[in-house]
């Protein structure tokens, strides 16, 4: 069985009393770097869960060791000590192969620059993903054009980058994002480059595809962005400086305010 089979297959028990399981567990997480010949301690031992079907916004200023944690969650580096779980696997124990390999198939990026490819079409840029693991047929093509027009784009799928918005393309990287049926969205900073009204729209699409049962990890500065989470996990200094719930009366009210001043924003262009 392949590291992506084995995120498939949950143990029935997990679901006893309501409880769901984990897309991703991490108990005393540890990352350090030799910058010649000094080690910087990025992250101290860091721990928390993600369960399935949770939003959680990951906030910290600059040094408090957020990206260096969405790089271990990505897959694309291994930590020093303490473990990572996706699923009941653990990163650290993982090949670079086996890495390449869950960042293709189980984990879904959205970045705050979209990173598309210029020369694609939206129809193509959502397929890059499974292009990379050979899966481009008729049905995969048809999840692109269906994935299109979840997020607003059924009618552009043969536009490119430069023919769409700011937030067209945002919503191109989160369709992208979903074609592999990921574990859970991996988020960093989506909303950087959006105004207040596109903002909204994009706040809004994460609030549908996790009302959907979508698992949403984002990395954001912007206490509006994380006033829309479940979950809000700060970092100061490497290490866990705050894990709070979000209240839902105050989800809520945040997203009448936010939709509210980008209907403000909106009528005055």
């Amino acid at each position: 069985m392949s590291v992506a089979d084995a995120y498939r297959s949950q143990d029935s028990s997990d679901n006893v009393a309501g409880t769901r399981p984990n897309a991703t567990s991490i108990r005393n997480l540890q990352k350090h770097y030799v910058l010649k010949s000094e080690t910087v301690k990025a992250l101290r031992g860091v721990s928390f869960d993600v369960p399935e079907g949770d939003y959680v916004a990951i906030m910290g200023p600059s040094g408090s060791g957020k990206s260096t944690l969405l790089n271990l969650l990505g897959c694309l580096d291994k930590p020093t000590s303490g473990s990572l779980l996706l699923g009941n696997d653990d990163i650290a124990m993982m090949t670079d192969d086996q890495l390449a390999e869950i960042r293709s198939e189980r984990i879904g990026f959205v970045f705050q620059s979209y990173n598309l490819i210029q020369q694609l079409t939206v129809v193509e840029n959502i397929q890059v993903p499974l292009f990379y693991q050979g899966k481009l047929g008729g049905k995969e093509y048809q999840r692109a054009v269906t994935l299109a027009s979840r997020v607003g784009l059924g009618d552009r799928l043969d536009h490119r980058p430069t023919q769409l918005s700011g937030g067209q393309q945002q919503r191109v990287a989160i369709a992208r994002s979903l074609v592999n049926d990921p574990y859970f969205v991996l988020a960093d900073e989506p909303t950087g480059n959006l105004d207040s009204v596109t903002t909204e729209e994009i706040l809004s699409l994460f609030d549908e595809l996790n009302a959907e049962g979508r698992t949403i990890i984002l990395v954001t500065h912007e206490d509006e962005v994380a006033e829309r989470a479940k979950r809000v996990v700060r970092l100061k200094d490497g290490l866990l400086h705050t894990d709070t719930l979000n209240d839902p009366a105050r989800r809520e009210a945040a997203k009448k305010r936010q939709a509210l001043h980008a209907a403000e924003i909106a009528a005055q262009e």
